[in-house]
């Protein structure tokens, strides 16, 4: 038997896939999405861009000027909801403005989030106005940081640094060891804790560090993903992974 197609009209599934711009050296941001995406109903679309260590301002302002390129080759001419850039202190140096303006030159009209910019917007949501500070960066970044959330009226009331300097050196860093010294960080009158940087395995330690502390728990990846896949519509709640994916 044969089916004349012309009698068929062809459907579509509805694009509501973002991208991700991960960094070249980031060995953990790909698999958080991952681990939290793959039973979900979208599919992430990945490239990376280039950046040097050791993490200074100087390496993170570099990314600007490939932001762009980067941005155009995740589904080349394909309109696309939402691009995601992971890089926390990458944000800060080069401004959120500027991710944004880049990024839009490739994939005009899509919604731009960072680790920043997501935190923020987690931290209005959840009512975080002080909050507990840990991160992997040297004193020169973590001065950026500081800085930022300054800016932003978000209280730092106790921090905490690993001091390191490689992309490398903070995904080898482990869990369990960063479950054990940010949970010593003073929290009593914070409102939540927040761990910066994208490349810190610590998306599967937030559960476990929230009934530690009893507060919220809040990191670069998470807030990144909750930012993202809500901003493609996906309101579900998802358990295992901090408070904040379950609202």
């Amino acid at each position: 038997m044969s089916i004349n197609i012309k009698n068929f009209t062809a459907k579509f599934k509805k694009n509501l896939n973002p991208g991700l711009i991960a960094l070249s050296t980031d060995q953990t941001i790909e698999n958080d999405f991952n681990n939290i995406c793959k039973n979900l109903p979208l599919d992430i679309f990945i490239n990376r861009i280039h950046n040097q260590n050791p993490l200074t301002k100087e390496n993170l302002l570099k990314m600007e000027d490939d932001l762009e390129s980067v941005a155009s080759k995740i589904l080349p001419n394909e309109k696309i909801n939402t691009i995601a850039y992971g890089c926390t202190s990458g944000t800060i140096a080069i401004g959120e403005d500027k991710v944004k303006e880049k990024i839009l030159l490739a994939k005009p009209s899509c919604y731009v989030t960072t680790p920043v910019t997501s935190a923020i917007k987690a931290f209005k949501k959840m009512n975080i106005k002080k909050i507990a500070l840990f991160t992997p960066y040297p004193d020169s970044v973590n001065k950026t940081i500081l800085d930022y959330f300054n800016k932003k009226n978000i209280e730092v009331l106790s921090f905490a640094s690993l001091n390191l300097n490689l992309d490398s050196e903070f995904a080898n860093v482990d869990p369990d060891y960063i479950l054990e010294i940010s949970s010593k960080l003073e929290t009593k009158n914070a409102d939540a804790l927040f761990i910066s940087c994208t490349a810190l395995p610590v998306l599967n330690i937030l559960d476990k560090l929230e009934k530690k502390i009893q507060k919220p728990v809040l990191s670069s990846n998470q807030t990144l993903i909750w930012d993202t896949i809500r901003s493609i519509g996906y309101k579900s709640s998802i358990k295992g992974y901090g408070k904040l994916l379950e609202n």
